[in-house]
Formats: structure tokens, C-alpha cells, sequence
């Protein structure tokens, strides 16, 4: 198993990032939150990971806290039916402090308006964690924080767009969700701040 990387930052994409350890690059699957925190390229960045082993392909997740790694690993080896891609879109949705918030009070429609999460598995979700909300750590203490470097308004509008093509939108949909958001939120929202709008689905 590898716990951790620690290295260069090569690049950074809203749902990946490529990390040099000693020139070996290594591709990283990263949820919205751990992206909006990354340092700029060319930086050290120190990366808790979980390897997931198919018969296919051997996938990396990598997560800046604590507390997104055990809770990543909660619902893919908890809930039945969360898969690690779904888990990572759990965690691009919703911070740790929501979520366990949102689990406490069993609110399913707050779970299900994530995208990709529907009624059945948020009630799922609700009744397969609720008693194991000690299982993983406390909120997340940067749970607030944006990322410092993510460039220009429009520089974040590309990753916010760029992220919700890997999550499943057409290009039409991330540019119009997008906008929509910007037009909520303002010009200074972080990407992870978008991408989380966009997820919610109308009530």
C-alpha cells in the first residue's frame, strides 16, 4: 500500500495531479477539495493516498487531510454501491464538515442534491454511517481555505469547467452550470466553491 507521496508538483487539474518523487511521476486522482489547496507548480506537495488495485489499472487517490482519506475509505468500504469515483464526487460535493453534519441529522435530500447520488444511496449513506461518524476524524481545519495561486477569474472558470467534464457534463452544461454560478457567487469564488454549486442539483 502507498500511504503517502511527497514531491515536486508537476501539474495540477482540477481532479488530478502529477507528483515527482525522485523522477518518478506519479498521477494522483484528487477530489475539488484537496486541488483548491494545492501549492503552484514546481512546489513540494505532501499527498496521503489510497491505492486502489483493479484488474485493470492500479489508481492512485491522494487527499491533503486526514480526514478526506478516512472518510474516502468510509464509503467505498462502508456503503455498498460507492465505488471510488463516486466517493471522490461525495468529497467534491460536500467538505467533511457537511457531510458529517448532514449524516448526523439524516438529511437525505442535502446528500442526494450531490450529483451522481441519488435518494436510494443517500438513504443508504444515512443508515450505513450514522453510527460510525467516530470511525473517521474531526472537520476538516482547512475546510474554508482557497487556493492562493489558482490564477486569473479566468483561469478558474477553465478548471471549475474543466473538473465537471470529468465529472460527467457535456462542455454546453459545465459552461452554462458555470456561469450560473459565477453569477451566485462572484468573480472571486474558488473553484471548489463553483464545482460544489454546480453539483447541487434543483431541489
Amino acid at each position: 500500500m502507498i500511504t503517502h507521496v511527497h514531491g515536486r508538483l508537476v501539474e495540477a487539474l482540477p481532479t488530478v495531479a502529477i507528483v515527482d518523487v525522485h523522477g518518478v511521476g506519479y498521477e494522483v486522482l484528487i477530489p475539488l477539495s484537496s486541488f483548491d489547496r494545492l501549492p503552484a507548480a514546481g512546489q513540494d506537495v505532501h499527498l496521503l493516498t489510497h491505492l486502489v488495485v483493479r484488474e485493470d489499472a492500479h489508481l492512485l487517490y491522494g487527499f491533503l487531510t486526514p480526514a478526506e482519506r478516512e472518510l474516502f475509505r468510509l464509503l467505498i468500504n462502508t456503503v455498498s454501491g460507492i465505488g471510488p469515483k463516486l466517493a471522490l464526487n461525495v468529497l467534491s460535493g460536500m467538505n467533511v464538515s457537511a457531510f458529517r453534519a448532514a449524516v448526523a441529522a439524516a438529511d437525505v435530500k442535502a446528500l442526494a442534491s450531490i450529483s451522481g447520488v441519488g435518494r436510494k444511496t443517500a438513504e443508504r449513506i444515512v443508515m450505513e454511517l450514522k453510527d460510525k461518524l467516530g470511525a473517521f476524524g474531526s472537520a476538516d481545519p482547512t475546510a474554508g481555505a482557497g487556493r492562493a495561486v489558482g490564477g486569473t477569474a479566468e483561469t478558474r472558470l477553465g478548471d471549475a469547467m474543466a473538473a465537471l467534464g470529468a465529472l460527467g457534463f457535456k462542455p454546453n452544461e459545465a459552461h452554462d452550470a458555470v456561469r450560473a454560478a459565477v453569477a451566485v457567487l462572484g468573480s472571486t469564488a474558488t473553484v471548489e466553491q463553483l464545482v460544489r454549486a454546480c453539483l447541487r442539483k434543483p431541489a
